[in-house]
């Protein structure tokens, strides 16, 4: 979603005749797009903040922006007093305080403050940054913001603020849009991606989203997330298994396999259902990839609480399972009324066991892909290797002096390792 947002504002400020600039000591506009779903990535946004101080006091026509989770939705009057020499404060996904300042400033023309206006309120079509232009073979198109759900540990919904579908016709013309600047990929986002039109009568599911978009011309291959298992449909896991163009790739997180556990979160389902759900989703979509998240060390969870989670997992044996180490987000109702009282360590003994358990299950599962033949899309090149996906979402890497950006080839996995693989193009 931060990327996808960035690439917003970046598309704004070039229509303002603003250019990349690769040092941030030369440039005029900075944006801080900021993160605060973890504590890690809340203190790194900080001390980020902190370090700009000494270029704005070097240069003080510097604009400085702060934008994303960090800001929120609601009243920042605690950030401008803490960070003073802030030029500007933009809610996530929202450029126009950016946009606004910096017409305001430099008084410009009606016509350039109009074009401004609408890119920034995503009235117009997405033109990618000159500097992602010769690069990118993905795009991301939000489709669903904020969030309605408010899981006892999550801060998305008090920053990102009330669940809110883009209109359909909005989320075509962006596609359209990217299809044109040579995209073959587009990842529908939303918090829960899967809830897309149901806050707004009228508008088509996620699935009736998919079966136009897969309509566009030069797109490839187009995916979704993050969904929720309340949520999950069979309409869309018919989408998945019937439309060519959308992958067997589904993130759909569990975050714990303990019905007490669960039930503290206020996730609203018991690990039985999400096993059905995924012996579902394996039925009937066969050689689908399923990725899931994992909470470790929430408030309250006992050795056996965990290992009823790993057990879980050991049993399914899911193909990406993203890890956390459980920290307290102040406003959260598990931090206003739980205390975190699992010790660090505890939490991160629980974690190394996972992502152990986890490396042998991939190792396995990608072993199954040796000698076999996969359509792989290939992103950008890393020192000699290309770097590119299956439609499941596995990474591939093919050595090779040829230009294969954007291309989709067969490739045969010659190696498999527990995190990537390696193949040799198909003549």
């Amino acid at each position: 979603m931060n990327v996808a947002d960035s690439e917003r504002v970046s598309s704004a400020l070039e229509h303002l005749g603003y250019e990349f600039s690769p040092r941030i000591e030369d440039a005029d506009v900075i944006v801080l797009n900021t993160c605060v779903v973890r504590q890690s990535a809340e203190d790194k946004a900080y001390g980020r903040l902190t370090s700009l101080l000494p270029v704005k006091r070097a240069r003080p026509d510097v604009v400085i922006n702060l934008m994303g989770c960090l800001v929120g939705v609601k009243d920042n009057q605690p950030l401008r007093k803490r960070f003073p020499y802030v030029d500007v404060f933009s809610p996530p996904s929202d450029p126009t305080p950016l946009v606004e300042y910096l017409l305001e400033r430099d008084a410009r023309s009606a016509e350039d403050a109009e074009t401004a206006r609408r890119f920034a309120l995503m009235d117009g079509d997405l033109v990618l940054p000159h500097k992602d232009l010769d690069n990118q073979v993905s795009g991301w198109i939000p489709v669903v913001y904020g969030c309605s759900h408010a899981c006892a540990y999550c801060i998305i919904p008090y920053r990102r603020g009330v669940e809110k579908s883009r209109p359909p016709e909005e989320i075509y013309r962006e596609a359209r849009s990217l299809a044109a600047q040579g995209i073959k990929e587009i990842t529908l986002l939303g918090q829960i991606v899967d809830r897309y039109g149901k806050d707004q009568p009228g508008y088509p599911s996620l699935a009736g989203l998919l079966r136009e978009l897969s309509k566009i011309e030069g797109i490839e291959r187009l995916r979704f997330l993050t969904s929720h298992p309340n949520w999950m449909t069979d309409e869309l896991l018919d989408c998945v298994a019937e439309l060519p163009k959308v992958m067997p790739h589904i993130e759909i997180p569990n975050q714990a396999g303990d019905d007490s556990v669960l039930a503290a979160m206020k996730r609203g389902y018991t690990a039985d259902d999400y096993r059905r759900l995924v012996e579902k989703i394996r039925t009937r979509i066969p050689g689908v990839s399923i990725a899931t998240d994992i909470i470790v060390g929430f408030p309250g969870e006992t050795d056996a609480q965990f290992q009823n989670t790993y057990d879980l997992l050991a049993e399914l044996k899911l193909d990406v399972v993203h890890l956390a180490r459980y920290s307290p987000r102040i406003g959260t109702l598990s931090e206003r009324s739980m205390p975190d009282d699992v010790p660090a360590a505890e939490k991160w003994r629980r974690f190394r066991a996972i992502e152990k358990l986890q490396e042998t299950i991939v190792r396995e599962i990608h072993a199954s892909y040796q000698d076999q033949t996969v359509d792989v899309l290939f992103e950008d090149k890393v020192k000699k290797r290309w770097r590119g996906r299956t439609p499941t979402n596995k990474l591939v890497f093919v050595e090779t002096d040829a230009e294969l950006r954007g291309r989709i080839l067969p490739v045969k996995i010659t190696w498999t390792g527990p995190w990537s693989m390696l193949g040799v193009l198909v003549d």
